[in-house]
């Protein structure tokens, strides 16, 4: 209990009247926190940023006695999959996690700010997802959804109140490829249709079925793919063909010019007839559905032109296709502004996709839908062995509890702006820097070789900075296509003095590499 509590107050400590007025307006939980005392520093730990100001932390993580760093090294690249993806030139080794801190086995402690790829929503270990998880797998880890046990049920429908009326049936299953892959063959059985569309730049998974969906040129191998799937031009303001000054849902916009009004993009009227021209020429009459995130993850936290969507919706539509909304990565507050990512579209999925987040780092995904929609598959027998298990959702049921009571959302919607609004500032300051993007907490930063040529940063300055950042103590993701952009999407627990903390590292890192190269 008090772990929570000093947790809460740290998200409620900086500006607990701004967070209730936002809480009032957009309607999202919010929860009145006893202040706890500061906290103190603790001298055992190796840290080597406290100059910039690594915010002090209580928790001391216990000695590590595994496997060596060293042996480490030799099983992964003599036992592991060859192609597994290592960070850093001298990966870390992460032993322990508490809320927005890593460790690695020598104690040195980092802050994350990639979240497992997105995928430590409420903090590593949180304590009350940490208490529901030793609770369930007390009394019963496993069963198959063949029996009946009561978590799936109560989670079910604690998870389809968070969603709107025409969304009303899941199934559990276990990875976000995996719930994209259901959602493929369920557009396909519902509509008689085969074609789909998605976006390029776009990730939506690595099954041999998604694959097509995903369309990012450095995660395909040589191989047939994507058979009745067409990618369409992205709408991508900063790097696509057209973009301007007031296109996307942003407290930051691009550095390019443009002469629209506020609240006019012309651009977005161009992307949208690229996508119709594509189903003019490409499809047949009548098209299974079409794939979008709201916010491009992998592809560098990539933002689409405002109203894309809602107009791409009504095109499939009418092609009678259905509308999938992946929100793998945008889903459960992230964005701050709305609890899904589809609502700060104006659109409502016909299907919905969901993962990571959801179990705060427990393999957990869902496919929702209508019931006529989910009729579909009860063509053929249909099984998932692990989706739906006791203890995943018993940790689902958790996280949603904590986004509410911890007021998660309305966190990120404050935080994220001044980090974004910050962020901006250092854009200005460094040439390098060619676009800040993002919404709440999912946050993208585009390093170039200047402003003008908007070309991407060299891949061995990208890593210089980023390896940078991290012998300093901050964890960031790396993504887009040419790897030239930095994601940031922590745990939504983190609080002003770390984002403060991550900008003078970043500044730092950026001051470094000029001074490197000029």
């Amino acid at each position: 209990m008090a772990g929570r509590l000093l947790n809460a107050a740290r998200l409620f400590s900086s500006a607990g009247s701004t967070r209730q007025a936002f809480c009032l307006q957009h309607k999202v939980p919010a929860v009145q926190v006893v202040p706890c005392q500061p906290r103190s520093t603790v001298s055992k730990q190796k840290e080597d940023s406290t100059d910039l100001g690594m915010p002090p932390c209580d928790f001391i993580p216990e000695e590590y006695k595994g496997i060596s760093y060293d042996r480490a090294k030799e099983v992964r690249g003599d036992k592991l999959n060859p192609g597994l993806l290592t960070y850093y030139r001298k990966p870390i080794m992460v032993h322990q996690g508490h809320m927005q801190w890593l460790y690695d086995t020598e104690g040195k402690r980092y802050l994350d700010l990639f979240a497992g790829i997105v995928t430590v929503s409420v903090g590593h270990c949180h304590p009350k997802v940490n208490a529901a998880l030793h609770d369930q797998v007390d009394r019963l880890w496993h069963t198959t959804s063949i029996y009946m046990h009561p978590k799936i049920h109560e989670y079910a429908e604690k998870l389809l109140a968070k969603l709107p009326d025409n969304l009303q049936c899941v199934y559990f299953v276990n990875s976000g490829s995996e719930a994209n892959d259901m959602a493929m063959q369920m557009a396909r059985l519902h509509t008689g249709a085969y074609d789909l569309v998605s976006l390029r730049n776009a990730y939506h998974g690595m099954s041999p079925q998604t694959m097509g969906l995903t369309s990012l040129g450095n995660w395909h191998y040589q191989v047939p793919r994507g058979f009745g799937v067409h990618n369409a031009v992205n709408p991508d303001p900063f790097r696509g063909p057209w973009g301007g000054k007031n296109c996307r849902d942003s407290p930051v916009q691009t550095i390019r010019d443009c002469n629209c009004a506020e609240g006019q993009c012309h651009a977005n009227e161009m992307y949208v007839e690229q996508f119709n021209d594509l189903l003019r020429h490409g499809t047949p009459k009548k098209i299974a559905g079409f794939f979008v995130e709201g916010i491009q993850g992998v592809g560098g936290a990539v933002q689409l032109t405002n109203g894309f969507i809602k107009e791409a919706y009504a095109a499939t539509r009418a092609k009678g296709g259905v509308c999938i909304f992946d929100e793998v990565q945008t889903g459960f507050g992230r964005l701050g502004s709305h609890y899904w990512g589809f609502e700060t579209h104006g659109v409502v999925p016909d299907i919905v996709t969901m993962a990571k987040g959801m179990g705060n780092g427990f393999p957990i995904a869902a496919v929702i839908t209508s019931k006529e929609i989910a009729s579909t598959m009860s063509q053929a027998l249909h099984f998932n062995t692990f989706g739906g298990n006791p203890m995943s959702c018993a940790v689902g049921s958790a996280v949603l509890d904590v986004i509410d009571e911890e007021g998660l959302q309305a966190h990120s919607a404050e935080l994220g702006t001044y980090f974004l609004l910050e962020l901006a500032k250092i854009r200005d300051e460094f040439e390098v820097v060619g676009d800040v993007r993002g919404k709440g907490l999912m946050i993208g930063f585009e390093l170039v070789t200047d402003k003008e040529s908007r070309t991407p940063l060299a891949g061995d300055q990208v890593v210089d900075i980023w390896e940078d950042m991290k012998d300093m103590g901050v964890l960031v993701g790396k993504g887009g296509l040419y790897g030239n952009a930095l994601r940031i999407k922590p745990p939504m627990c983190i609080t002003r003095d770390d984002v403060d903390f991550s900008l003078s590292v970043l500044r730092k890192a950026l001051q470094n590499n000029k001074e490197k190269h000029g």
